[in-house]
Order: C-alpha cells, then structure tokens, then sequence
C-alpha cells in the first residue's frame, strides 16, 4: 500500500514537473532571447545570454516602432469603451432575467448560448457586409461596437449574483416611490461590484488578447493594436529574433501584471455568486 502510495505521488509530481515546464518553457526562452544580440541567437538558441543587462532589443522596440504611440493608446481606448459597455448592458440584461418573469425569458438565455456557441468564422460574411455598411471598416469603433455586446459568460457570473440579492431590497425600495431603473441603479449594481470586478478584467484580457476583429476591420497602421503590431513587426524583422522576442515581452508584461495582481477577484467572482448560504 506504501509503496503504491508512493508510486502515485511521483507520477502525481512528475505530472506538476511536466505541465510547469510545458507552461514556462516558452516565455522563458523568449525572455532569454529578448536580452540576446542577434549574433548570439543564431550560434546558440537556448544559451543564456552573455550580458544579462543588454537592453537595446528594447531600447529599439520603444523608438523605431509604434508600440507606445500608436498600438498601446488604440488598446487602451478600445478596452475602456468595450469593457464600460459589457458592464452597463451586463448588469441590466442579467438585471432583467434574474428578476423578472415574462414570456420568451428563457428563449432569450437560449440565444445567449446559442450565440457563445456558434464559431465567429460562421457569421463573419454577414457581419463584415453589416460594418461595411455602417461605414466602420478601417475605424476604430468597429471592434468596440462587436465588443460591446454582453457576452454569456458575464451574464451568467451576474446572474449567479442576482439571485443571491434578497427580493426584499426591491420590495422595499418599490414602497418608497423607486422606479425600477432607479432600483437597480441604486440597490442591484453597487451590489453586483465584485461580479463587476471579475468581468472588468476577463473582458480586458479578452480583448487584449485578440487578434481576429482588430485584423479584420482594422487593417490600416494607425490603427494597430497590440495584437496586430507584432504581426505587422515580424514581416520586416523576420530574421531578428531577438527583437521580436523583446516585442513579445513588452506586449505581455500588462497582462501579466494585470492577472497576477487581480486573480483572486477572478476566482471569487466565478465561485463566490455560485454559492446560496
């Protein structure tokens, strides 16, 4: 019996072993290659670097490329108008089903699912002819018009929430005159800011992360995102790992930083709505 207990407990870690170097294998490789000059790279790929204090693969990234002009600004203006929308249109669709009886309610939660479930290639004929007539192909609010729409996801974790908000709240606010809007302006959405929290920054990293929309609608350089300034980066420095390596780590740092700072928001946005006590 020990010995089988010990048997499981290294396959058990051999597992961890495998999955972390599987995981920080390839940011550590470019983060090495990111402090290398392109001479080294090509004589030795997985060697440390001879001067762990060799900046000028950044150095190069923040003055020959728009990655602080242009491609961080676009970003940050896209996630902050998106991500304000999912949480104004969030809260009052999972406002609406999670309080309100009314015909067709769960047809509507089909169609959420529906909708997360349908491959985006399926519907992108029809929805880059609908853009195109609005005028919004090669302008920045064609990706914050596709992202402002609630996503499922967040309706759900506000859902989880709502009915955990005791109906007393609105009873009470209903005999003194509230109207429903004013009822969840000012009882359900302070109420719902940890949900609020935890779509704020899988939204942000969803949107941080995609590179399909901001491609497709947004082709001109000006208008660039993270996501698509490394793309348009490699043609031209194809040959020059290390500065693509150092352009791969800037572009991840705020990311990184922004998860590592705020998961614990994640998980108990997730988890914490999903229990009745």
């Amino acid at each position: 019996m020990r010995e089988q207990s010990v048997f499981v407990r290294t396959i058990q870690y051999l597992s961890l072993f495998i999955g972390v170097f599987v995981v920080l294998f390839p940011p550590y490789t470019v983060f090495i290659t990111s402090l290398k000059t392109k001479q080294e790279y090509l004589q030795n790929r997985f060697a440390l670097p001879a001067n762990w204090l060799h900046w000028e693969n950044y150095e190069f990234i923040f003055t020959k490329t728009k990655i602080l002009t242009t491609a961080f600004p676009n970003t940050l203006y896209i996630i902050g108008l998106s991500v304000a929308g999912n949480i104004i249109l969030g809260t009052m669709v999972a406002y609406a089903l999670g309080r309100f009886d009314f015909k067709l309610k769960k047809v509507i939660i089909g169609m959420y699912l529906l909708a997360s479930v349908t491959p985006l290639v399926t519907t992108q004929v029809a929805t880059y002819g609908l853009m195109n007539s609005l005028g919004l192909i090669n302008n920045i609010h064609a990706p914050i018009l596709l992202y402002l729409g609630a996503d499922v996801i967040s309706i759900i974790i506000y859902l989880q929430f709502i009915r955990n908000i005791s109906y007393s709240l609105d009873e009470s606010a209903m005999l003194e005159g509230a109207s429903l809007f004013r009822i969840y302006w000012n009882i359900i959405f302070p109420l719902l800011m940890p949900a609020t929290v935890t779509v704020m920054i899988l939204r942000t990293i969803y949107i941080y992360n995609d590179f399909y929309i901001p491609f497709l609608y947004m082709t001109k350089t000006n208008l660039q995102v993270v996501s698509t300034s490394i793309f348009q980066f490699v043609g031209p420095n194809a040959a020059s790992w290390n500065y693509i390596a150092a352009m791969i780590i800037v572009i991840f740092i705020p990311a990184i930083i922004l998860f590592l700072f705020l998961q614990k928001f994640i998980y108990a946005g997730v988890t914490s709505g999903s229990v009745k006590e």
